[in-house]
């Protein structure tokens, strides 16, 4: 299920000039540095993780790290996991399309398809 624009919304409002957000999925951790919800959101600068509240994991509160935009997201591991620096995200599996996308916009752009609605 897409994230809502009201998410959207509030991860622009915390990233402040980081360029158009292209893609926003929530993921969770669970290692040596805690237990934690997040939301990664992929603009055209950057790749962020946002730390969320606890029972609130639609609200973003902070920026808990920071990637190149050409970092890859995947492989995706099996689980649906991946690995972001050193830390290890699960997500669940509707959102392996968005990593995958993701990655394809910077690193295979050919393979992706055209807009459908490039006016808007």
């Amino acid at each position: 299920m897409p994230v809502g624009s009201a998410v959207r919304e509030r991860c622009r409002t915390l990233l402040g000039d980081q360029g158009e957000i292209h893609y926003v999925f929530p993921a969770f951790s669970e290692g040596s540095a805690g237990t934690g919800n997040f939301l990664i959101v992929v603009t055209g600068t950057a790749i962020s993780v946002l730390a969320t509240r606890t029972l609130r994991t639609d609200r973003p509160v902070s920026v808990f790290a920071e990637f190149p935009r050409h970092t890859r997201l995947g492989p995706i591991l099996p689980g649906n996991v991946l690995e972001l620096g050193s830390i290890v995200f699960e997500f669940d599996e509707e959102y392996a399309a968005v990593v995958s996308a993701a990655d394809a916009e910077i690193f295979a752009p050919e393979i992706l398809p055209a807009d459908p609605l490039p006016e808007l």
